[in-house]
């Protein structure tokens, strides 16, 4: 189903990339400056990979609660913003919340995607920046927001990509969970950018497809699809453009098939890497990719895709995933500083540092301080 395009070897990506700084360029926790540092006393890692865990490194004022944190971004300006789902019940309260470098809460915006919140990015774009999210559940959309929450478009399944039932955008009632969750339907995940200001959205919920579209959000291309071969998927759940090797290429978190898969930019696989738990989300800082795993640890990946697991403790994970995950809901008196439960985001900053956005019912944002 992928519409063949040239290859784009990682030079001239990154050219393009460069002559256009000003026009596309990615950002967000994925690459910039955090002024907040404080000290914990509890380390993850050894030798070049060893980090100071700040767990609940921000914190929410009290006319706001947290529903279920999902992910993380960072302006250019070190502003850090945090996604949660959203109670659909609280279709009053925000569901994006912004902090200062220091840590403090600055505003909070997105009630529009309560019930749902998911995927968060920003994106420069000239002078601007901009908030690309996703909504899954019943919100089955994707949209672009500036950074105080104005709306600058919104969108719903690409119906041209053939994949969805002609109802899919327009029909809001249902039964049940059953009704919208389905290969058939479009529950959108996270995005992963182009330097031409293109980018991809993953249907990590929905069909198993990674959808492409330009830089005004026309339809493109698509590729995957449910199954366990090569460049098939069970729940793409998150994706990002590998820039580290000759040609840049697309990989994909295959998270119910426990590995990572990378694409041509064009969709054509390249290969695949197990040795995973259930990774949910890609970002890369240099030669080293970051992958959050929900299965209570942090995998960093080498220039030459070695794998180095940050908290990974058997015997915690046991704890965590006893009595059917009770952890993820129960109280945060039962979590281990240090310890992670259930890492749905992360992202580093330019300074090597991570945060990480745990999908656990009372919210939890962490700050790995890298120190060597």
């Amino acid at each position: 189903m992928t519409k063949k395009n040239s290859t784009v070897p990682r030079r001239q990506f990154l050219a393009t990339a460069s002559a256009g700084a000003a026009a596309f360029s990615i950002i967000g926790c994925k690459k910039t400056v955090s002024t907040l540092r404080r000290s914990s006393g509890v380390f993850v890692g050894e030798g070049d990979y060893r980090y100071e865990v700040i767990n609940d490194c921000v914190s929410l004022p009290d006319k706001y609660s947290w529903q279920i944190t999902h992910n993380v971004a960072v302006d250019r300006d070190g502003f850090l913003y945090v996604i949660h789902e959203g109670d659909e019940a609280l279709p009053e309260h925000p569901a994006i919340f912004v902090f200062d470098p220091a840590g403090q809460f600055v505003r909070a915006f997105g009630s529009q995607f309560q019930g749902g919140g998911h995927g968060l990015e920003v994106r420069a774009e000239g002078n601007q920046q901009f908030l690309y999210v996703t909504g899954y559940q019943k919100l089955k959309t994707f949209a672009k927001l500036t950074l105080d929450g104005e709306q600058v478009w919104s969108q719903k399944a690409p119906l041209d990509s053939g994949v969805y039932p002609a109802d899919e955008n327009t029909k809001t009632v249902y039964a049940d969970r059953t009704e919208f969750w389905g290969r058939d339907h479009f529950l959108p995940t996270n995005f992963a950018f182009l330097p031409d200001g293109g980018f991809f959205v993953a249907d990590g919920y929905g069909s198993f497809m990674i959808h492409r579209f330009d830089k005004d959000a026309n339809y493109v291309s698509s590729f995957g699809g449910d199954g366990k071969e090569d460049g098939q998927f069970r729940t793409p759940h998150g994706l990002w453009i590998d820039t580290r090797g000759d040609e840049s290429q697309i990989v994909v978190a295959d998270r119910a098939n426990g590995r990572l898969q990378w694409f041509s930019l064009e969709g054509q696989h390249c290969k695949t890497l197990d040795g995973f738990i259930l990774p949910a989300n890609i970002d890369q800082l240099g030669d080293t990719l970051l992958v959050p795993d929900l299965s209570a640890r942090i995998t960093l990946l080498d220039k030459d895709n070695n794998l180095i697991h940050l908290g990974e403790d058997p015997d915690w994970r046991e704890e965590v995933l006893k009595d059917k995950k009770a952890m993820r809901s129960g109280p945060k008196e039962n979590w281990v500083a240090g310890k992670f439960v259930h890492p749905h985001d992360a992202c580093f900053t330019p300074e090597g540092d991570i945060y990480v956005a745990e999908w656990v019912a009372t919210g939890r944002v962490s700050k790995l301080q890298r120190v060597s």
